[in-house]
């Protein structure tokens, strides 16, 4: 008998756009729920904890519990902890990254930091970056937890951490180390966090050049759905192909 697949799904774009539910995204978790199906709701924003992620879910109507959700920040601080266990690091970032660093055993400090770790953050502050080149170029390693270069805020696109990376790989001349999608670590970090094989787990995102790519990259089935940013022209463009597309989480059946 073929085992049951897992899954792990990308969440704006996928179950969420904005602060609306995609059609048939509740009905899809709750057949995953009835099926006792292993999933994950993967995130590169490394803004919220889990906790506050699943209450933002629940408050527009999907149930989510925090233990599903797997953002960025927690696959850094997985990475650090298996890298240089009980470190330290100078951060910046909001709770998400702050608190998943902590729950590691991890000192955050500026007083000669091994790692030098960028989240994104509601504020940019001009001396902490002053600090980040510093740091980084006095030998500090650069870690940065997405490549994201914006994202979107209720007023429009906003910054996000592969720009401020930018800005600090340029005054430093050190390139940083990016852990979520598309790194195929992220992807890794999460099917150990799941506890399942990549053979039997199925990737659903919205986007080709993000989701998909690390889905293959990491051996897995993949599913684009069309409820994001990527268009159905757009598809075919890529070297690599999904192995389905569809036009919502609702369209898939577990």
């Amino acid at each position: 008998m073929e085992p049951s697949k897992n899954y792990l799904m990308d969440m704006d774009g996928v179950l969420v756009t904005g602060t609306a539910i995609v059609p048939g995204a509740e009905k899809f978790i709750a057949r995953l729920k009835e099926l006792n199906a292993k999933y994950l709701v993967l995130t590169n924003n490394p803004r919220y904890t889990p906790g506050d992620l699943a209450h933002r879910l629940q408050w527009i109507g999907l149930e989510i519990p925090p233990q599903q959700i797997f953002t960025s920040a927690l696959a850094t601080a997985r990475f650090l902890q298996a890298q240089r266990p009980q470190s330290t690091a100078f951060v910046i970032g909001e709770s998400g990254l702050t608190d998943a660093i902590h729950d590691v055993g991890y000192i955050i400090t500026d007083h000669d930091p091994e790692y030098v770790v960028l989240g994104e953050t509601n504020s940019i502050d001009f001396e902490q970056i002053t600090k980040a080149i510093r740091l980084v170029s006095q030998g500090a390693h650069f870690i940065a937890t997405n490549p994201d270069p914006a994202g979107p805020a209720e007023d429009g696109m906003v910054p996000a951490t592969g720009a401020m990376a930018a800005l600090i790989e340029r005054a430093s001349g050190v390139s940083p180390f990016f852990i979520g999608k598309p790194n195929p670590l992220m992807m890794r970090l999460a099917l150990n966090y799941l506890g399942v094989h990549s053979e039997h787990t199925v990737m659903i995102g919205d986007r080709m050049d993000t989701d998909i790519v690390t889905g293959i990259e990491s051996g897995m089935e993949t599913i684009l759905v069309l409820s994001g940013v990527t268009r159905e022209e757009d598809v075919r463009r890529f070297p690599y192909q999904p192995t389905r597309v569809v036009k919502s989480i609702g369209d898939i059946e577990p």
